[in-house]
């Protein structure tokens, strides 16, 4: 979930940039392979990629299921969230956030409060990213997906070069790139200690790639045989990096420029940003740009998960792709009313830990759904019992490029693991 990263904006400095890239390299890559390996062997989407695979009388392809429930559940609250953005871009487009004629500054909270207690306003963005994604996965891969998606990312790097460039003529913006690049051990202290940070890296680097509920595995169905997945995962992590940390670049200066906190989640996207655009120069601009950007980002993860649910509907229920798209828009949209009304008409409604909807959706999916399946799917792709490690190795080294070595076997089956649930065991506690 490339748009709206999970960890606190407060320790996104030096340190947790290196341990980020470092957890990239050793748990993303690995486990993205797994996933790709799965969906290129076996052509298939998650349910029947594990049928095709699994030993005769296993049931690895229960799992499956869970990935298509998972992949429902992100839905249900990352199709709000993208439609903060679209709704942010057009506020920007209009002159929401212009001054008025007498000179005075818009209430930026306010905007995002008003949005907020606007179920109506926040139902037609959400309706918008549904039915525009369903519109593009309605093509196919080839002239759907595959061609929009190209197109967004030109775009999407084009627009964070300039904006990072931008940032960086900025005053006092010197002092942005310091903190956010130069490592120091006594912010990782002010972060609440370097395990924290440690922490919050490792949580950082596996969930932006959304593994474990097979978001990626569709993507291997249908990728060729030219290139090794290691090679296809370690570009897919590299431009997920780069898009990662030019956001900072982006951020940072402009936040220390303007003497603005740089606060977490959605206060640091829709309040403290939007303060920082209206006050500079052709801040209407580069405000636009900026949400056209996060537009971008968050709908290539809503088109992604889109067509693992068509594609799932397609295998196991025999349906074209027509019946697919137009079912699974109306279910999607139905779904991701409750988070819509969970900042309105249903406010008052809480579960475990006083969570929201939106809280208690996003904490279902990342610290429950995705450590639990990507270790389901290691221990397939590694384990005797599974689809074994041998035949994942031939897989995954199939085609020109990077080889995955034999020699990690150790490293899938004892370490990783441990990883993993290091993960999965934070985010409960």
């Amino acid at each position: 979930m490339p748009a709206v990263g999970r960890a606190e904006f407060s320790t996104k400095h030096g340190i947790f940039v290196l341990f980020y890239i470092l957890f990239l390299i050793i748990m993303g890559v690995p486990v993205l392979t797994m996933e790709l390996a799965v969906g290129r062997a076996s052509r298939r989407s998650a349910v029947g990629g594990y049928k095709a695979l699994e030993p005769a009388g296993s049931r690895w392809h229960i799992h499956g299921w869970f990935c298509m429930a998972g992949c429902y559940l992100l839905m249900m609250y990352y199709t709000t969230v993208s439609g903060w953005m679209l709704d942010y871009f057009w506020k920007f487009l209009t002159g929401t956030f212009t001054p008025g004629s007498g000179g005075t500054m818009p209430d930026v909270s306010a905007v995002f409060t008003d949005m907020l207690k606007d179920p109506a306003e926040m139902t037609i963005f959400m309706g918008l990213t549904v039915v525009l994604g369903f519109l593009v996965v309605g093509g196919g891969v080839q002239k759907g997906l595959e061609r929009v998606t190209k197109v967004m990312m030109i775009a999407l790097l084009l627009l964070i070069i300039v904006l990072a460039i931008h940032s960086f003529t900025l005053p006092g913006a010197a002092e942005g790139l310091k903190f956010y690049l130069q490592p120091s051990l006594s912010r990782a202290q002010e972060s609440g200690g370097l395990g924290k940070v440690i922490t919050a890296a490792m949580n950082q680097s596996f969930f932006t790639l959304s593994l474990g509920v097979a978001a990626m595995e569709i993507f291997g169905s249908y990728m060729p045989k030219e290139h090794t997945l290691t090679s296809e995962a370690v570009n897919i992590c590299a431009l997920d990096t780069f898009v990662a940390i030019v956001s900072g670049l982006i951020i940072f200066p402009a936040c220390y420029s303007y003497n603005v906190k740089p606060d977490q989640g959605p206060s640091l996207i829709f309040i403290t940003l939007p303060k920082v655009f209206t006050g500079m120069a052709g801040g209407r601009f580069w405000g636009t740009l900026f949400f056209l950007f996060m537009t971008f980002a968050s709908f290539s993860t809503v088109t992604a998960v889109f067509e693992n649910l068509i594609a799932g509907c397609m295998d196991n229920l025999g349906w074209s792709r027509k019946k697919s798209v137009l079912v699974n828009l109306i279910a999607v949209f139905a779904l991701s009313l409750p988070c819509v009304f969970g900042y309105n008409i249903w406010s008052g409604f809480h579960t475990f830990g006083g969570r929201d909807v939106l809280d208690t959706e996003d904490f279902l999916v990342s610290n429950l759904a995705l450590p639990i399946g990507s270790l389901i799917f290691l221990l397939f792709c590694t384990t005797k019992k599974g689809w074994g490690f041998d035949a994942y190795l031939k897989e995954t080294n199939t085609g020109r490029g990077l080889k995955m070595s034999s020699k990690l076997l150790p490293y899938y089956r004892f370490v990783l693991p441990v990883l993993i649930l290091v993960i999965l065991i934070t985010g409960l506690i």
